[in-house]
């Protein structure tokens, strides 16, 4: 028998635990203007369907997914000086998308989409297995009161569906100011089979976020992760261990 959900309900009936709760914020005037007239531009609308990245972008080249990018400072600067990649950057704030596409327009960007959405749903939805050569998780939302650690993201079930949109070589890039969190990443990521890797040096083309700095300034020391998605012989012989 079919189960009758009502929207936003899982398989089993369940409203799925949210990451992420829609404060918006204060938008100012410009934001606004360039949500406006620039979503429709620049913006892929959320659709349960699989995106053809080759049609979006009008060529073949690597592809990003940014989750969370916050007020879209280091999405801006990353992919100025990465002509040769695409990025899709997805945000559910309306102050940072705005913030974000009134970059893209300052600058020039011809390599950057953006989507108003819920990552999971995007990642579980709209992109294909294998269709990312990485994905950049920069300061997510640390939850830090432990009866709300349930909606870190970061969580076992996230890590299996992120490693399946990866390439093999693809790079699961995070980077966190709360050191709990850090060492909940790490444990996670290092149990999923799929990748492999740990503790990186900060790359150079990362620029520092507001969230960063905030962090910075409160004395919180910045941690980045990186993990590759194994290739296909590795993954078999890790499950079987």
């Amino acid at each position: 028998m079919a189960l009758n959900r009502r929207p936003g309900m899982n398989a089993e009936g369940h409203r799925p635990i949210r990451s992420f709760v829609l404060r918006q914020g204060r938008l100012s005037a410009a934001q606004a203007r360039s949500h406006a007239a620039l979503l429709p531009v620049w913006g892929i609308p959320y659709a349960p369907a699989r995106l053809d990245l080759d049609a979006v972008f009008g060529r073949r080249a690597p592809r990003i997914l940014e989750i969370g990018f916050g007020m879209g400072e280091a999405t801006a600067a990353i992919a100025a000086v990465n002509p040769d990649k695409d990025y899709v950057g997805v945000e559910v704030h309306t102050p940072g998308v705005g913030a974000l596409l009134k970059r893209i327009a300052a600058l020039g960007l011809t390599n950057v989409r953006v989507i108003q959405h819920d990552a999971v749903e995007v990642l579980a939805n709209m992109i294909g297995e294998a269709a990312l050569d990485g994905i950049h998780l920069f300061f997510p939302d640390p939850w830090p009161k432990k009866r709300h650690h349930k909606r870190r993201l970061v969580q076992p079930a996230f890590a299996r569906l992120a490693a399946s949109r990866l390439k093999a070589g693809g790079t699961l890039r995070l980077a966190t100011d709360w050191p709990e969190y850090a060492e909940q990443m790490l444990a996670v990521l290092a149990a999923e089979p799929l990748l492999a890797g740990g503790d990186a040096p900060a790359p150079a083309s990362r620029p520092q976020t507001r969230f960063e700095s905030r962090g910075l300034k409160l004395g919180h020391p910045v941690r980045d992760l990186v993990f590759v998605r194994r290739p296909l012989r590795e993954e078999r012989a890790e499950e079987c261990r």
